[in-house]
């Protein structure tokens, strides 16, 4: 697919979970309740594996800012996995294509009823890219 360089530099990233505002937004995510987490509204959304026309599983898009996107999901995405998240918009669907930076258990005692994972993706199209 000619992601060459990209695959390159994408597995070179971390994230750091020490990071001062990572910490503040993951303590307050701790709290959130299901309709408004933290001034951010949970979006329901189609996560497709790898770059092929897989099916979607539905997610929840709980967090995105710049190049970085939260997702709770109750299905596994391994570390390194190439992902397509659907987002509807209306009419209208914005797709983002992404990597899996990290991923760990939630925190809730309602997440791990529900078998919830938290997973941090880097995106890879620029914020307002239509495809």
């Amino acid at each position: 697919m000619g992601m060459g360089k990209t695959d390159t530099w994408v597995r070179s990233v971390s994230v750091d979970w020490d990071d001062p505002q990572l910490v503040s937004l993951l303590r307050r995510s701790e709290n959130w309740s299901i309709d408004n987490r933290g001034g951010y509204t949970p979006q329901h959304v189609q996560v497709y594996l790898g770059w092929s026309n897989s099916v979607g599983r539905s997610a929840t898009l709980v967090w995105e800012r710049d190049t970085s996107v939260v997702l709770e999901a109750t299905f596994p995405l391994a570390r390194g996995e190439q992902v397509r998240v659907d987002k509807h918009l209306g009419h209208r669907v914005r797709t983002l294509w992404g990597v899996v930076v990290e991923g760990r258990e939630g925190n809730r005692e309602e997440d791990r009823r529900k078998g919830i994972h938290v997973y941090w993706l880097q995106v890879l199209n620029k914020p307002g890219d239509d495809y």
